[in-house]
């Protein structure tokens, strides 16, 4: 079901403007007219929220409230168009991104992509657009203002660009001495994306790789290690296993698919940055993002 009801706190999250100053914006230009409940609770609909995310845009382009606040709708509409076509339309774009999700409307998804993709090509729209959109897509999951719903239709959407982008490069042929890097998410982690995307950005670079996905057991990755190949392990975790789990999950792949050979294990991912230095042995690496993660990729060739 299409949410067409949001609280004060919705707009908060959705925005980054506070309630409070919500409320005294209502209060002092009349800005929004929420409705209330029974109970006196504001509520606001659709419109009341495409409007306040203009006005997020404007007041982050430098524009006094005052100044906004005298504007129609419509005259606001068309300052962010302007602003946007003039500066960074990326910030525009995202909130775009958010009305679209909580619409469930794919249109206006595949109409904002493509005016960004036009400007910057894919892998400018994932790391200018995407990347950022999905930060704030999770924090909006933590704090109920988007449901599982929400999450997955956008994340779908997502995924399919990726998908599109990534065929191109895939029916390259490698030798069989070419260097290989084995991409999978750890056992139960199922948030794709981020490793989806550098199976992209290797390919791209004329890389071999083999992408195993979500959920992989690490008795299963061993078989990688034929042919006097050592493969170069990708990892991204996201939320498994748990940040308690970390330790052992290194240990056992060193134990399980290293087995006292020079195996590397790359390591990426928000939860990823709670690894312990102490806790890695010395093949595996955390890096902080993907572009890191890349610039290492020449030297570790060129050493072969």
């Amino acid at each position: 079901m299409i949410k067409s009801k949001f609280s004060i706190k919705d707009l908060e999250n959705l925005s980054g403007i506070k309630s409070h100053t919500i409320r005294i914006w209502e209060k002092r230009y009349n800005l929004l007219e929420p409705d209330r409940t029974d109970t006196n609770i504001r509520t606001y609909d659709l419109s009341m929220l495409q409007k306040i995310l203009n006005v997020s845009y404007l007041r982050n382009a430098g524009i006094k409230i005052s100044t906004i606040a005298s504007l129609s709708s419509e005259e606001i509409e068309a300052q962010v168009r302007k602003y946007a076509e003039r500066n960074n339309r990326n910030d525009h774009a995202i909130q775009e991104l958010k009305l679209a999700m909580v619409n469930f409307d794919q249109e206006m998804f595949q109409r904002i992509y493509t005016s960004v993709l036009d400007e910057v090509g894919f892998t400018g729209v994932f790391y200018n657009l995407f990347v950022p959109f999905l930060e704030e897509l999770g924090y909006l999951w933590q704090s109920k203002t988007i449901n599982l719903a929400h999450e997955h239709f956008i994340s779908h959407l997502i995924k399919q660009k990726v998908l599109v982008n990534l065929e191109k490069y895939q029916y390259k042929h490698f030798e069989a001495t070419d260097h290989v890097f084995v991409l999978f998410l750890p056992e139960n982690e199922m948030h794709d994306l981020g490793l989806l995307f550098l199976n992209y950005e290797l390919l791209r670079r004329g890389c071999n790789t083999v992408y195993l996905g979500a959920s992989m057991m690490l008795d299963s990755l061993p078989f990688f290690k034929k042919g006097g190949i050592t493969p170069t392990y990708i990892t991204y975790i996201t939320v498994q296993p748990t940040e308690k789990q970390l330790p052992t999950f290194l240990r056992q792949f060193d134990r399980k698919v290293a087995k006292g050979d020079d195996v590397k294990l790359w390591i990426l991912g928000h939860l990823a940055q709670k690894i312990k230095p102490s806790d890695l042995s010395k093949n595996q690496i955390v890096f902080p993002g993907i572009t890191n993660l890349l610039e290492q990729i020449p030297e570790l060739i060129t050493n072969e």
